[in-house]
């Protein structure tokens, strides 16, 4: 096994923890719920998302929200796979950034193909902000994109 294929155990490991995540939270919580495990901090729910990250894009329609965005989805995931592919070997926090983009949005595309929409069931707040709710999926897309930034602004090439 190469230095490369490693990598993408990374997206395996993403790919199988956002989906059993999901199946534990549409099995045992309730749909739509909320259920407060840190006071004032944190939340599990049960959602379902129809839009991109954080719900973004959800008032498209749920026609467009399943098959135009599962094509985008495809390509992101063409582009990143296409970037992998290119990346030197060396290059560890560009071959983990690209590893956790891929993992998530592919957890991500999975239901929304399989499902029609995106389970959602993190629940991150303080007072009256609320961050939208979120997944393992998506916080991995969060991560490996940060990560890319600092990739990019850190690499001279």
């Amino acid at each position: 096994m190469n230095r490369k294929s490693r990598f993408l155990l990374l997206s395996l490991l993403v790919l199988t923890l956002d989906q059993w995540t999901k199946w534990l939270v549409e099995l045992h919580v309730p749909f739509p719920s909320s259920l407060e495990v840190i006071p004032g901090f944190f939340h599990l729910s049960h959602l379902r998302n129809t839009g991109v990250a954080f719900g973004m894009l959800d008032s498209l329609g749920a026609g467009f929200s399943r098959w135009g965005l599962s094509i985008l989805a495809l390509g992101a995931i063409g582009l990143v796979t296409w970037l992998f592919r290119g990346a030197p070997e060396s290059s560890t926090r560009l071959l983990v950034s690209l590893s956790l983009v891929l993992g998530g949005a592919t957890g991500n595309l999975l239901d929304r193909v399989f499902q029609g929409s995106v389970t959602d069931f993190l629940g991150v707040y303080l007072g009256s902000y609320r961050w939208p709710d979120f997944n393992v999926a998506d916080s991995a897309i969060s991560i490996g994109l940060v990560l890319l930034l600092i990739d990019t602004l850190r690499s001279p090439s």
